[in-house]
């Protein structure tokens, strides 16, 4: 099984920049996108024959938001953690498959000046409670951009960056407690000593031809699973967004 997550920065944006080539390319089973910033039917779904869509969209227009695409039908779909406080942004799509939950992720951004990080943790203590009670039933895939570089490892300047969003000690602490409570980082599990591996980058200085980045997205699963993991890739030469697609081979 091949499951895909991609921050598309703009669903309609990258429409035209590659994306339907690589869509169709891939081939995925699952393919799960981050912050579309589109209501449902604003966008024509002309690469995704083949495949049932799944869209949670923000309340707030050209913000935020999540989609799935499956060639596996769910046995149940569910949008959003049950917290009217989050549910808002569009940020979480749950899938009920035979043998395991798929977790489409979109975390807030803690944003310059650290103005959200407050909120940022409430959501990741009560994002965390999600998945655990989740995980009770069935177990878990979670893929998406965390906004979050886990260690040092994880990002080209982690002494520049120690106090901003995405690299506060608040935020790594979460991501911590989140894989002590029962789930693996996939690429971290197979690759955990590979530099240079990241999945953002800054438009801004050169950042992405220089490598000067983060990675913050992840396929997360259940301890249970983690002998089921055959890859995890980072597609690091696929264009279109500031972000790059992340990749889950699976045994099923």
């Amino acid at each position: 099984m091949k499951l895909i997550s991609w921050n598309v920065n703009g669903l309609r944006a990258v429409l035209n920049k590659g994306f339907k080539d690589f869509f169709k390319e891939t081939d995925a089973d699952i393919f799960c996108i981050q912050e579309t910033k589109m209501q449902e039917g604003q966008a024509e779904l002309d690469f995704a024959d083949g495949y049932f869509s799944f869209f949670n969209s923000a309340v707030k227009k050209g913000y935020s938001g999540t989609a799935v695409f499956t060639k596996i039908k769910p046995i149940s779909v569910s949008y959003g953690i049950g917290k009217e406080e989050h549910d808002m942004e569009g940020r979480v799509i749950t899938l009920e498959f035979e043998k395991f939950y798929l977790v489409n992720c979109y975390t807030p951004n803690s944003k310059r000046e650290l103005e959200r990080l407050e909120y940022r943790q409430i959501w990741e203590d009560e994002f965390r409670d999600y998945l655990l009670n989740l995980n009770k039933k069935k177990e878990i895939i979670l893929c998406g951009d965390l906004n979050v570089a886990h260690k040092e490892i994880d990002l080209k300047n982690p002494k520049q960056n120690r106090r901003n969003a995405g690299f506060t000690d608040e935020e790594r602490e979460k991501m911590t407690s989140l894989l002590e409570s029962g789930f693996i980082d996939t690429f971290r599990y197979l690759y955990p000593e590979k530099e240079d591996c990241y999945t953002w980058w800054s438009y801004m200085a050169n950042s992405r031809a220089r490598n000067i980045g983060w990675r913050i997205d992840y396929f997360i699963v259940s301890k249970n699973l983690k002998d089921k993991i055959k890859d995890a890739i980072i597609h690091d030469d696929v264009l279109g967004s500031d972000h790059c697609p992340v990749e889950l081979e699976f045994k099923q």
